[in-house]
């Protein structure tokens, strides 16, 4: 596949274009974040304040990933993790909430949360791409990977 450029490609190239072992390694780590509810962590070390510093670890991870390395979509790179995270979020916390905790527990049981919950981690996902623009634009590095 090029590495060239992709600024007036439409959506689908641009998807296919995803380095998608990048999505998988960040979402991956967003994960961290449910690992810790699920193993109770989160209560023993306190809320709100767990979560918080979960999910700003988990940003500047994300932001550094992105920004250090040279994928081609750089913003719309987050933004697929952000999208991934809450399909296993979703996908997780059916399977595993029954067999933790003896009932559905999770957005499957707010239908109304499932969109929500996408677009919030999708927002977040551009959010920590357009960081890690900035930090391609400190290293000298245009938007796409390319010096």
């Amino acid at each position: 596949m090029s590495t060239e450029p992709a600024p007036g490609l439409p959506l689908p190239v641009r998807l296919r274009r995803l380095n998608r072992p990048m999505v998988a390694l960040l979402t991956a780590v967003a994960l961290v974040r449910p690992l810790f509810s699920v193993t109770g962590l989160t209560d023993a070390l306190g809320r709100p304040l767990t979560p918080l510093l979960l999910t700003a670890f988990i940003s500047l991870a994300w932001i550094l990933a992105v920004g250090l390395s040279r994928v081609r979509e750089p913003l719309l790179t987050p933004v697929a993790a952000g999208v991934a995270y809450a399909l296993a979020t979703l996908v997780l916390s059916g399977a595993l909430s029954p067999v933790l905790t003896g009932e559905l527990r999770g957005p499957l049981t707010r239908p109304q949360a499932i969109l929500p919950m996408f677009l919030v981690n999708g927002v977040w996902g551009a959010v920590c791409g357009a960081c890690a623009l900035g930090v391609r634009r400190l290293r000298g590095v245009d938007g796409h990977g390319l010096s």
